[in-house]
């Protein structure tokens, strides 16, 4: 498996998930990564998984990555990004960076903030183009290093969908935005 995901990053398809099953790829791909590797349960999981947004990432049907994106007034929190091991590299990051980076965008968000252990802040700062938030405590949380904030200033899109955005645009979808929704097609039917 690691020679495939070193193979092709064509291979690799990126989705929102609108679906429970969706959902339920996202839950098994943090359990996998999380729990698996030693995080209990009650953090891997908690409420906040029902109001967020959740990307995952496919090798053909097979779930590989996933990470979950939570919105606020002025920016989105993108949280609890996971990918199997095989798959963690820098060059498959880059290209499932690109699709969470232009889905927060065209929501109209410049500011993508993460919260990251120390070891993989370096990361977050040299792969995806973060930096450390300053003048901020570090997130303090039970049995871990302290995290460090990271911030992520994305271009503003001609393509954000703002109060300008025709309004059918608004009943598409999540992450379907360019496609007619079941609504659409029955008004023209």
């Amino acid at each position: 498996m690691l020679n495939e995901a070193h193979r092709s990053l064509d291979e690799i398809h990126l989705e929102v998930a609108t679906t429970e099953e969706g959902i339920k790829h996202a839950i098994a791909v943090r359990a996998i990564c999380f729990v698996e590797e030693g995080l209990p349960f009650q953090q891997a999981f908690d409420g906040n998984d029902f109001q967020a947004t959740h990307i995952l990432a496919y090798v053909r049907q097979e779930p590989i990555g996933a990470t979950r994106i939570r919105w606020f007034r002025d920016f989105a929190k993108i949280e609890r990004t996971a990918f199997r091991k095989e798959y963690r590299n820098a060059r498959v990051l880059r290209h499932c960076s690109s699709f969470i980076f232009g889905h927060v965008a065209r929501k109209g968000y410049e500011l993508l903030l993460t919260q990251a252990d120390p070891a993989l802040a370096r990361m977050w700062k040299m792969v995806l183009g973060f930096e450390i938030v300053e003048g901020r405590e570090p997130v303090l949380t039970p049995g871990h290093e302290p995290y460090v904030e990271l911030v992520k200033r994305l271009p503003r899109t001609e393509q954000a969908i703002t109060l300008q955005t025709d309004p059918t645009v608004l009943l598409r979808v999540e992450g379907h935005w360019d496609e007619p929704c079941p609504l659409e097609i029955a008004w023209e039917g």
